[in-house]
């Protein structure tokens, strides 16, 4: 933390130059000045010797300093103590258990008691959190400790001192016994109201929420037994991965929102993703505030009959907000009533109540998304892939430009991920996520070799290994956590700059991920590859090496060593 603030003080040198002449001490643990008396391990005070010596030259009556020093005998006193402080190798100080610099700090602070000083010193410079102010409440105490234990496990964001101390301070300052006394929204109106928010930042309100959220949790438990009756899902009660949540308070209708919350359970267990889950719920909100409308005012599930859903298609035709989603919406709202239909959730539902074939809109023609090829030709650049920083990434850009996938797959990638065929071929096997299969790609020499050597640089980093081969390169102790997305289009971001690609208009590009797999499947049809190959590419998938995968790599050798794959 120190080495951090030193480092943005210099102007953010480079990283390697401040490394290699930054000093090793930390703050406040440098050797201070020896007495400079041979053998004498006081600490120097005036002019080089330390207070004893001092006094023996000025009682000597101050003769030259060489010529007395130079008769002086050495010191011999091997079982002298040394100071308390474990990395302070200087004589104490009379009665006192340290030398005579630490004996001042320590009576400039008030002689505080022996142990909690030698902490105070050994910590100086580090990110402690001091838990003092809020005295013997330890209800409060013992709760702000476990939101910073959760938030050290998870590893996925930093809470320094500087953003736990004003919520400390906070905490301390109001008249509760515990976090959950006042609701979420009371606290973030007493913490706008005080004086550190006013010259905080949004991170100490974030970790407050972000305490009050562990709590909540720790005390309502998880699985559906617990968050079902909720109107607000936080799907991570519920063993689903990430911070989403399903909101079916925008449905006023409580007959409508009961079968809301099945149906999103229904999904949510049957495999569909959140993503998918909240697009339902989205779907079916948007129709409740339909009904709820005058003059429609529908009153129970027997009043949405097919009439209705007409209506409803012309309210939803002019409508801005669901001008993007008008398919989706009735294909969710379509499940959601055929769900009610077959699971018998609520007999009262019409027989004509249901979306057909000509409801949904015709959906527009869309011309081709792949990137113009003077753009690839200045990613494929070997000079600008060796613009990346970190291998890894260089070897994640090369796999989405050469193989197709889509960058939340690439980035999970698994350790053990190239297996061979018959002919010994090699392929990379990959989790297709939005398929939920395992699916295999063929790779080229250069793409194997490099994977080879991304997998000795994890167990360099980690000997044991790990299940990913784009680790996280930060708060990621035991390598078990993957790139994120985000962290890649960040890098990507940056490479870009770094690279200067233009388009035909000299204007910097900006590209996202999910184009290069719309410009592999384009260079694909465009060299007349047969659309069975294309289909197994982008869609077919096998848990096996299978005779089908050994006949395609026949069909696709020429690909290998045309501009591709090169």
């Amino acid at each position: 933390m120190v080495r951090d603030y030193r480092w943005k003080d210099a102007g953010r040198p480079d990283i390697g130059q401040f490394a290699a002449s930054a000093s090793p001490e930390g703050l406040g643990r440098k050797d201070l000045t020896v007495c400079v008396v041979a053998g004498c391990r006081y600490g120097g005070a005036r002019r080089g010797l330390c207070v004893r010596h001092q006094g023996f030259w000025e009682r000597a009556g101050k003769p030259d300093r060489a010529a007395w020093l130079a008769r002086l005998a050495p010191v011999h006193d091997p079982g002298h103590p040394v100071c308390a402080l474990s990395y302070c190798t200087l004589w104490t100080h009379g009665s006192s258990p340290f030398c005579v610099n630490r004996r001042s700090r320590w009576e400039a602070v008030g002689r505080p008691d022996i142990g909690e000083f030698v902490v105070l010193c050994e910590s100086y410079g580090d990110d402690r959190f001091d838990f003092r102010p809020l005295g013997d409440r330890r209800q409060l105490k013992l709760e702000l400790q476990y939101a910073l234990q959760c938030r050290h496990d998870e590893r996925q964001v930093k809470t320094p001192a500087a953003v736990a101390r004003p919520v400390i301070t906070l905490t301390a300052a109001s008249p509760v016994a515990s976090l959950l006394d006042w609701p979420v929204q009371r606290w973030g109106e007493f913490f706008d109201a005080s004086h550190a928010a006013r010259h905080g930042q949004n991170g100490q309100l974030a970790f407050l929420r972000y305490a009050y959220q562990c709590l909540e949790d720790l005390l309502c438990g998880s699985g559906w037994e617990a968050e079902f009756p909720r109107d607000v899902w936080e799907l991570r009660r519920l063993g689903i991965e990430g911070r989403k949540r399903l909101r079916f308070d925008g449905i006023p209708q409580p007959w409508l929102r009961q079968l809301a919350k099945r149906f999103a359970r229904w999904r949510l267990s049957i495999g569909r993703s959140p993503i998918q889950a909240y697009i339902d719920v989205q779907a079916v909100t948007r129709l409740a505030r339909f009904l709820g409308s005058p003059p429609v005012n529908v009153t129970s599930l027997a009043g949405v009959d097919r009439a209705i859903l007409e209506r409803y298609l012309a309210d939803l035709s002019t409508d801005p907000r669901a001008v993007r989603s008008r398919s989706r919406d009735i294909s969710s709202l379509g499940a959601f009533l055929d769900a009610i239909r077959r699971h018998q959730w609520d007999r009262g539902l019409p027989a004509s109540a249901a979306f057909y074939p000509d409801d949904f809109p015709r959906p527009e023609k869309r011309l081709p998304r792949g990137l113009a090829e003077h753009i690839m030709a200045q990613v494929e650049q070997p000079s600008n892939l060796d613009r990346w920083h970190d291998p890894g990434s260089r070897l994640l850009t090369v796999i989405l430009m050469r193989c197709g996938l889509r960058v939340g797959d690439a980035t999970k990638i698994a350790f053990d991920c190239v297996v061979r065929d018959d002919d010994g071929a090699p392929y990379l096997r990959y989790a297709n996520r939005k398929m939920k299969r395992e699916a295999l790609v063929p790779i080229d020499e250069e793409v194997e070799q490099a994977i080879t050597g991304q997998q000795q640089r994890i167990l360099a980093r980690w000997p044991d290994g790990g299940p990913w081969l784009f680790p996280a390169p930060k708060m990621n102790p035991d390598g078990r956590k993957p790139l994120s997305t985000h962290s890649y289009r960040g890098q990507l971001r940056d490479w870009l700059d770094r690279c200067d690609v233009r388009d035909e208009h000299g204007r910097p590009v900006r590209l996202t991920p999910h184009q290069w797999r719309h410009t592999f499947g384009t260079r694909l049809i465009n060299r007349d590859v047969p659309q069975e190959v294309v289909r197994v590419l982008f869609d077919h998938s096998s848990g096996e090496m299978t005779a089908h995968y050994a006949r395609l790599h026949d069909t696709m050798g020429f690909l290998f060593a045309d501009s591709v794959f090169a």
